[in-house]
Parts: C-alpha cells; sequence; structure tokens
C-alpha cells in the first residue's frame, strides 16, 4: 500500500477515538466524527477510499513505528 498522506485532524479524531475505546468510554459522537472525517477526505482525494484512509489512520495510531 502506497504512502497515505494523512491530515492532523484526522489524526487528533483518531486518537481521541482510541483514546475513549480504551478507557471503555467511546461515544457515538466521536465515533461519527472520526467516520465523517474519513467520508469527507476521501470523497475529496481522488483514488483515496475511505477504508485505505481508515486503515492507515488507525495504523499510524494505534501502531506508531
Amino acid at each position: 500500500m502506497a504512502d497515505i498522506d494523512i491530515p492532523e485532524h484526522i489524526l487528533a479524531l483518531e486518537s481521541a477515538a482510541w483514546a475513549e475505546q480504551r478507557a471503555g468510554a467511546l461515544t457515538v459522537a466521536t465515533a461519527d466524527a472520526v467516520q465523517a472525517a474519513y467520508r469527507e477526505h476521501a470523497a475529496a482525494t481522488e483514488g483515496l477510499s475511505r477504508l485505505e484512509l481508515e486503515m492507515a489512520t488507525k495504523r499510524a495510531v494505534r501502531h506508531p513505528a
């Protein structure tokens, strides 16, 4: 998979969602915000699927190198 340029605001949203999830307190509002950001960015970026963006973002947040 090619490197994907992930905007900082999406990384911040996913980081917040991951922190809530680990604490057992993930809210629908947080999850919806992350998914909306994925959809909007993928739609605005030619050739990038929402799934590719989501997978790359989660990998960057949950498993940083």
